[in-house]
């Protein structure tokens, strides 16, 4: 290992843990790295992950479809190779661990296959033909993991590995995600104790002050790199260190902890990229780029879902266009990570300060009007705000009972999807997304979780007979999607480290350039947001340096020329590759 990569591990560590015990930790974690350099996985030299325009994450569960005789994670290996090759080159497993609660990110055992999904060597041939993302649910962990049973074992090893929270100290200023209390009281060998449970009673939280906690969750992400994560995807990590007397969230430590985990990663794995997940204000979200070179690569996009929403909600781009005009990357090895929908709602706090109070309103409103949920959490005088919208994305945008054609309600939902494909990053498409699903509101009387709402699961045999019926919505969406992806990955401009430029076409058109990082391809994407026909008026001399030409759409291959205006129809996406 190259002495100056050891050397800011070093600088990391004694950071976080002071001048006196900071060396032995280092002494540590240099062994743990020397272990895994001997495996075949870290073997060789590795190049740092170069992204492209081919890039896009399919965000699925393990168990999402199922069929009587076949292992869950053999099923999805199956469909996703039968389905999806050549449309999305990567697979984000969620949780696929053994676990007791919250639909898998109460993990009770970080190293092992949950064995009602399969076994590791289901994983690794999914990994032989796509890239995986793992999830690293280490902010906090299953009361039922052996660590935290250890501790109520008061085995002396595991006294620390926890929060442990005497009397009655002033916490006040501690940014609550959840309408529940922050301590957990539990009966140990020692007597009651008050443990630190950010998420829920399931969910007790590991306590990183403690080297040895430090060590085992940076050995856990080797041995997941060592069974196939190309991506990693840092859950909850906003929260990690805890001080008393502050907000417990963003907190210098947390971000020497992902400063450390890059560092680590590029000196084994340089091949292997940080995804941080982080449902907070978008400013606070961009600070986990750190400085463009040494936090996390990728970070989600959370201020996108509520603005694209928004923005058909209101027919009005405007809001989405002055965001999206002001996105900035630090570097040219950083990029977002953008989604419309995932396994958990919309969340609206990342659109605090974009938005105005009035605007989140009425999105709250416009969910509950199309059959969603919304949760809430307390703010620090105790009073319940929202912070997310539980409800199906094409539901949040299409009404059930609306009197409009389907095809209407796929144009709309497949112009929000192709605004979300065409922004600079990598594109992370939910399951449900990509197939056209409804909202599945018999889960949530089932489980009594308002998020049970998008999370359905599906037996493969029926699924597959819907979406073989082209009078179907699953059909329609996923043969519209299927084009769209073919086209973004058919031109360099949507390279991920791409440029991009919104243009002014009015507030019924989001507009948006988007440039090759070589210069060398330009497409011009238009999305009409609104039910009319609309003309996009482009000053073509001033944009490309052109009194005339020609573009093609990537979508549908057909020729426009570039002299005046464009027609629009209702809801339709235009992508134009631009030739003189």
């Amino acid at each position: 290992m190259i002495q100056s990569e050891l050397s800011t591990i070093y600088s990391h560590l004694i950071a976080l843990y002071g001048q006196f015990t900071g060396p032995a930790v280092f002494e540590r974690l240099r062994a743990i790295l020397e272990r895994y350099r001997e495996l075949p996985a870290f073997r060789g030299e590795r190049q740092h992950h170069i992204l492209s325009e081919r890039d896009s994450v399919l965000i699925i569960y393990g168990d999402q479809l199922r069929e009587r005789n076949t292992r869950p994670l053999q099923t999805l290996n199956n469909f996703c190779g039968q389905y999806l090759s050549g449309l999305v080159n990567s697979i984000h497993i969620l949780p696929f661990f053994p676990y007791s609660s919250d639909d898998g990110f109460s993990v009770s055992n970080y190293r092992a296959v949950n064995p009602a999904f399969g076994r590791w060597d289901d994983v690794s041939r999914l990994g032989r033909h796509f890239r995986l993302m793992f999830d690293a649910v280490i902010n906090h962990i299953s009361v039922h993991h052996e660590w935290f049973q250890a501790f109520l074992r008061d085995e002396p090893r595991y006294r620390d590995y926890f929060i442990v929270v005497d009397g009655a100290p002033d916490l006040s200023q501690v940014v609550r995600p959840r309408a529940q209390p922050l301590l957990t009281r539990f009966d140990t060998d020692a007597g009651p104790r008050q443990v630190w449970t950010t998420f829920s009673t399931d969910q007790v939280d590991l306590n990183f002050k403690n080297p040895d906690v430090l060590l085992e969750i940076i050995d856990l992400l080797l041995f997941y790199v060592d069974h196939g994560a190309e991506l990693i995807r840092l859950d909850a990590i906003a929260y990690l260190w805890k001080e008393i007397g502050t907000s417990c969230i963003h907190l210098p430590q947390t971000h020497r902890i992902v400063r450390l985990f890059r560092a680590v990663l590029d000196v084994l794995a340089p091949h292997v990229l940080l995804i941080t997940e982080t449902n907070v204000p978008h400013r606070d979200n961009l600070s986990y780029f750190g400085d463009g070179e040494d936090e996390a690569q990728m970070v989600y996009n959370f201020a996108l879902p509520p603005l694209v929403l928004h923005t058909f909600s209101t027919g009005n781009g405007a809001a989405l266009s002055k965001w999206a005009a002001e996105l900035t990357l630090p570097s040219h090895r950083t990029t977002f990570f953008n989604f419309l929908a995932s396994h958990d709602g919309i969340g609206i706090n990342p659109a605090r300060g974009i938005l105005s109070d009035s605007e989140i309103d009425g999105l709250v409103e416009r969910a509950i009007r199309h059959g969603g949920l919304v949760s809430y959490k307390d703010d620090p005088s105790g009073t319940p705000v929202p912070y997310e919208l539980n409800i199906n994305y094409f539901d949040a945008l299409s009404h059930q009972g609306a009197q409009e054609s389907l095809s209407t309600q796929v144009d709309r939902f497949m112009t929000a999807q192709a605004i979300m494909l065409a922004l600079v990053g990598v594109p992370g498409i939910y399951f449900h997304s990509l197939f056209g699903s409804r909202g599945w509101r018999a889960g949530v009387d089932l489980t009594g979780r308002n998020r049970s709402l998008n999370r359905q699961k599906f037996e493969l045999p029926a699924f597959e007979g819907e979406l073989m019926d082209e009078s179907s919505l699953r059909y329609q969406v996923f043969s519209r999607y299927a084009q769209l992806l073919v086209a973004r990955s058919a031109s360099s401009a949507f390279h991920p480290h791409g440029e991009q430029k919104v243009l002014d076409c009015g507030t019924v058109i989001f507009a948006l350039l988007r440039v090759s990082p070589d210069g060398d391809q330009r497409v011009l994407c238009l999305h009409n947001i609104s039910d009319q026909t609309q003309n996009a008026t482009v000053n073509w001399e001033d944009v490309f340096g052109l009194s005339s030409g020609q573009g093609t759409d990537l979508i549908d291959l057909t020729d426009h020329p570039l002299n005046g205006s464009l027609a629009l129809q209702p809801y339709q996406t235009l992508w134009l590759r631009i030739r003189k």
